[in-house]
């Protein structure tokens, strides 16, 4: 098969023609806010790791400083050169932002004697880069504060290049976040996070070449960073909204908003600066309600409520709204009327879609009713460029329903080859079927094409030229999405189909982050590698004394499940074969780093008192994750 990228079809063409004559393109007043209080930008914008390996590469979206060609929506092209902005800003006296390094943005707020860093950006290198962008045009000045906004790896993975371990202790720098905010960050990077990581290859194109035809960014931010993830344990949690702290002469007031945009995650007001902060809680795009990556369903409802209090709360009392994405707003006016859209739009789809599906409509059904009101898609912030419509209102249905629409038909559908294989037979055979599917090409009906042709596909995945058409179908339904993720996803696929199987071009999970996980998370991680049908018949009971935690904890195999708890101090339960005693580090290291245990039991880092062979034997019950899983084949 060609690995040559399709053109835009006529079809395509003629409706990114049309949209470009939409009114709002032309206003300025995005573009003006992004620009405003520039300093100066990181030349190059390119930042490499300690090895040469470039992690970051803005210059490479120079291509969207030009005329928007036919291959890209108009409204993701002007949205993709407002994000390609990049360097020092200010947003207000004493606080500034570092943009365009990162699929996030890192905010930097002067104190009395240091400064305080806000979501230090995906990777070490990038937050090192962006610091020392602020220090060569504000001074050399130390960090006395970080903070997390919430769990999510974009806004804290670049904590180790803005500050050590060894410093946060020695100088009692704060570094804060919002209550529960570790166990969901680890918990995301280390559950699924292979699934995850594979599927967020799709969402963010993350090997696609950056061009008209390819990558012009994710519509949140241009890309993740491909550096060193690193995470610093928060030793000050944000427990309630009202909490108010003073770190190095700055005063924060904290609103706490979990089950929002993550289940961990708050909002803060900066009094003596008039400046909200609203984390990832509203942004110049509708968000995911359920990220094509794969995530816990997000609750649209709540969300509005919190912005609501935020509203209430700070709005009225600021001057400056600004998040961890996009650019700022300012004017009190402007900035509470950009957090009520934001606010509306989730509470329209929240309510909508349960009107909707109280009639008794599905949420596939839902997606294609739902129109916003006109105030509210007429505003650029509302538009789908990360999130959409479509799969947001799928979300809610989700939350609400689950994945069983009600009809019988759909409870035991076979799964997808089985269905492929007897799908293509009563359409006639793989060759009547593309035979179809080229004239519903040549008829632009694009959806079905994919659909049909997907059958093919499972049902026969050496069909080289069902493999072609369905590349190409994939990339004009790319090349006509406003939302930069979905454009990903499709073009990544018709990159696959055309090219094989990429893999996951980043790693889940780091070191840093492995090491935060509690002896629980670490237990439940490995029971999510257990094969039950190997295990079924086999039993086993271990405990593990943990030194420095001054606690055991029991493991027990039964019935295909691994078992585990804190033993009870009132006793009566069996005694284990075996007893390892070690430390919290050493747990990780051998169970889920790769550590060897004979060499931890050589240095006598683990320690055994029983029958070690009991334990050391299941090992060959274990599995490993794939991250290499196909996606747009069987």
């Amino acid at each position: 098969m060609s690995s040559a990228i399709s053109d835009p079809s006529p079809f395509i063409v003629d409706q990114n023609t049309r949209a470009a004559q939409e009114p709002g393109l032309a206003d300025p007043q995005d573009q003006q806010d992004a620009d405003r209080g520039f300093i100066a930008a990181l030349e190059p914008g390119i930042v490499h790791d300690a090895d040469g390996k470039v992690v970051w590469d803005n210059d490479s979206y120079g291509f969207l400083t030009g005329t928007c060609p036919s291959s890209v929506h108009p409204s993701l092209w002007r949205q993709s050169g407002l994000n390609i902005r990049q360097g020092l800003y200010e947003v207000t006296p004493g606080i500034y932002q570092v943009r365009g390094l990162d699929l996030s943005q890192m905010t930097i707020v002067e104190g009395d004697t240091g400064v305080i860093v806000i979501d230090p950006l995906v990777s070490a290198e990038t937050a090192a880069a962006g610091l020392a962008l602020y220090r060569q045009h504000r001074g050399d000045k130390p960090v006395t504060g970080l903070i997390f906004t919430h769990s999510h790896v974009d806004h804290f993975g670049g904590a180790l290049g803005v500050i050590g371990v060894d410093e946060v202790t020695e100088r009692k720098v704060p570094v804060i976040a919002p209550s529960g905010f570790l166990e969901h960050a680890v918990a995301e990077n280390v559950y699924a996070g292979t699934a995850m990581a594979r599927r967020a290859a799709y969402m963010y194109g993350a090997v696609l070449p950056r061009g008209p035809k390819g990558q012009v960014g994710s519509g949140l931010g241009q890309t993740a960073s491909i550096g060193t993830v690193t995470l610093i344990d928060p030793n000050l949690d944000v427990t309630h909204t009202g909490q108010e702290e003073t770190v190095d002469g700055v005063r924060i007031t904290f609103q706490i908003t979990p089950g929002t945009e993550a289940p961990s995650e708050m909002n803060f007001y900066f009094p003596d600066h008039r400046a909200l902060c609203m984390a990832e809680n509203a942004t110049h795009t509708l968000h995911n309600l359920l990220t094509l990556r794969g995530a816990l369903v997000r609750d649209p409802h709540v969300w509005s409520q919190y912005l609501t209090e935020s509203i209430n709360m700070f709005g009225r009392d600021s001057d400056v709204v600004f998040a961890s994405h996009h650019w700022p707003t300012w004017g009190t006016d402007r900035l509470v009327e950009y957090m009520s859209i934001q606010r509306d739009l989730y509470a329209y789809l929240h309510d909508q879609t349960l009107r909707r599906l109280n009639q008794g409509y599905v949420g596939s059904e839902i997606a294609e009713m739902i129109e916003l009101p006109p105030a509210v898609a007429g505003n650029y912030s509302t538009h789908g460029y990360y999130g959409s419509v479509s799969h947001n209102v799928k979300a809610i249905y989700q939350r609400y329903m689950g994945w069983y629409d009600g009809n019988p038909a759909h409870l035991w559908e076979h799964p997808p080859v089985e269905q492929a294989v007897r799908m293509v037979d009563f359409m006639g055979g793989p060759e009547a079927v593309v035979a179809k599917a080229e004239a519903a090409y040549d008829q632009n009906d694009y959806r079905w094409v994919a659909q049909v042709l997907n059958y093919v596909i499972f049902a026969d995945p050496s069909n080289e030229a069902a493999k072609a058409l369905q590349a190409s179908t994939f990339e004009q339904l790319g090349f006509g999405s406003e939302n930069a993720t979905w454009r990903n996803v499709y073009l990544m696929a018709a990159y696959e189909l055309r090219n094989g199987n990429v893999g996951t071009p980043t790693a889940t999970s780091s070191p840093t982050m492995l090491a935060a996980l509690s002896v629980e998370q670490v237990f439940d991680a490995l029971s999510l590698r257990l094969d039950g049908v190997k295990a079924w018949n086999e039993k086993a009971i271990s405990d593990w004394h943990f030194t420095d935690l001054e606690r055991t904890h029991r493991l027990e195999l039964r019935n295909g499940v691994l078992i585990h708890y804190d033993l009870p101090e009132a006793g009566g339960l069996p005694d284990p074969e075996v007893t390892f005693t070690l430390t919290r580090a050493t747990l990780i290291g051998v169970l889920l780093a790769g550590q060897d245990i004979q060499e931890a039991l050589k240095s006598g880092a683990l320690q055994v008192e029983g029958d070690a062979q009991s334990f050391l034997k299941l090992t060959a019950l274990f599995d490993e994750p794939d991250p290499n899983f196909a996606i747009v084949t069987p």
